[in-house]
């Protein structure tokens, strides 16, 4: 039996499986294309061919790993970006493995590389002033100042990712008494996000100066095209070193777009707000991740410590304190 040619396999993963099938979002898409991109040219540079005579061949364990450790040491991505080029990569190899029997020993040894445990990094939360002093930059006279303040009120208020937050229409909205925003998440997830009063007021301020169709995008450049992540990051970056002259603590920070989903999180926790219902406002697909927001509250932790009566006695010290061999208080278990 012919195997099937590689440009062939591709295009059956992308359109048939993960569009037809799977039915994944856009976003999912553009990711793992991009994945792609950068992989058979990192390859095509090695082997001296151009992209386009690359086979299923070329395509080994040895070039994938290669290629992760290019995209960490000479690219600087993160452990999380390896990942996920990596994942882009192993879903097509698993794919290709369910359908050309002559190739699944080739595509085991590419699914066989594990992804990369990454420290978990501190999370960077922003208090009430600093976001105060953040939302106070944006010069609201303008249009693009108008629309960078409701943006990141929304980012704040919802603690929605930038994306979701960016594909928002009026059709989202309920502007009217319960005010609420419907947000489309990660796997196409929907979920309701409260909106408080001060956010209604803004958002109804801004599409009555810049009225949008139902299905038109809220925020846009200014050229009218739907505003991009990037677009966002940059106007923000300027945003906090101006408000860092004045609140120093930012400039410490590395603030981004998702900096806002941090500091709702942490809101949310030190207002008592039960972790299953964050987990259900910020969309997260594990409760593990939610939990990281309350290990990360340091303030109710210190102000749960001042409710702590110090006078009482402690008692016996715990039996792993008690015995001087750490070997004897395992077998103790």
């Amino acid at each position: 039996m012919k195997p099937t040619p590689f440009p062939q396999l591709l295009h059956a993963f992308f359109h048939d499986w993960l569009v037809q099938q799977r039915n994944v979002s856009h976003h999912t898409v553009l990711s793992y294309r991009d994945s792609w991109r950068l992989f058979l040219r990192f390859v095509a540079a090695r082997k001296t061919k151009s992209v386009a005579a690359l086979g299923l061949t070329d395509l080994t364990a040895v070039e994938v790993l290669a290629f992760l450790q290019h995209t960490e040491q000479e690219r600087k991505a993160s452990i999380g970006t390896r990942n996920c080029r990596l994942a882009a990569l192993r879903s097509f190899f698993k794919f290709v493995a369910d359908r050309e029997p002559l190739a699944l020993a080739h595509c085991a040894e590419v699914l066989r590389i594990p992804t990369k445990q990454a420290p978990e990094a501190e999370i960077c939360s922003l208090n009430e002033d600093e976001i105060t002093s953040i939302l106070a930059q944006p010069d609201r006279t303008s249009i693009e100042g108008r629309r960078d303040h409701v943006l990141l009120a929304v980012l704040y208020n919802t603690g929605a990712r930038i994306q979701e937050a960016l594909n928002l229409s009026p059709g989202n909205l309920r502007l009217k008494s319960p005010f609420h925003v419907r947000l489309f998440g990660k796997g196409r997830k929907e979920r309701m996000s409260p909106l408080w009063p001060e956010t209604v007021a803004l958002l109804k301020e801004f599409l009555k100066r810049q009225p949008r169709a139902e299905d038109e995008r809220i925020f846009v450049n200014r050229y009218g095209s739907p505003l991009g992540a990037a677009g966002v990051r940059f106007k923000l970056k300027q945003y906090v070193a101006a408000a860092a002259r004045k609140v120093p603590s930012l400039a410490a920070k590395k603030i981004s777009p998702h900096t806002f989903r941090h500091a709702t999180a942490v809101g949310l926790v030190s207002a008592g707000v039960d972790v299953t219902v964050i987990r259900s406002w910020l969309g997260h697909a594990s409760l593990d991740t939610t939990n990281r927001y309350a290990r990360a509250d340091l303030e109710t932790k210190r102000k749960a410590l001042a409710k702590v009566d110090g006078s009482a006695k402690l008692g016996k010290p715990p039996r792993w304190k008690r015995d001087a061999e750490i070997m004897a208080w395992l077998n103790s278990l």
